[in-house]
């Protein structure tokens, strides 16, 4: 499958994940050790395992959700690596809420062929879309 092949089947994917399901975006992933994964609600994970679980963690979050749109701001594409960073705007039930809420996630993802694919072999997201103060590193 082709790279922007690849990236459709996971956009896709999100939606299924914004509403609980993990599994679409799971086998976008590679399952190798080392695969990794750093989302909003843990310490990063390295390893297929790991990361399995991780994702399940997460998509039990969401329900009825959706991703409304991915802007990609830029991306780098060689024929043994592929880098991404985007916007992702979500709306989705969250933690167990009534109330379906909109979000965004700035996300860089990277995917590298694997048996003549591509696989997600390293996805960061974390909720940070605007410039932030230098003191909000700092522990509160």
């Amino acid at each position: 499958m082709q790279l922007d092949e690849v990236i459709d089947q996971f956009h896709q994917a999100l939606d299924q994940f914004a509403k609980g399901d993990p599994e679409p975006a799971k086998a976008v992933f590679s399952h190798g050790e080392d695969v990794s994964l750093a989302n909003p609600w843990g310490p990063p994970v390295v390893g297929w395992e790991q990361v399995s679980a991780a994702l399940d963690s997460a998509a039990a979050r969401f329900e009825d959700g959706h991703v409304t749109a991915v802007d990609a701001l830029t991306k780098h594409v060689t024929s043994g690596l592929a880098c991404f960073l985007d916007l992702e705007h979500w709306q989705a039930k969250v933690g167990g809420g009534s109330e379906i809420s909109p979000f965004e996630l700035r996300v860089t993802s990277i995917y590298r062929p694997e048996g003549g694919t591509w696989a997600l072999v390293h996805r960061h997201a974390d909720p940070i879309t605007t410039p932030q103060p230098p003191d909000a590193v700092l522990p509160k």
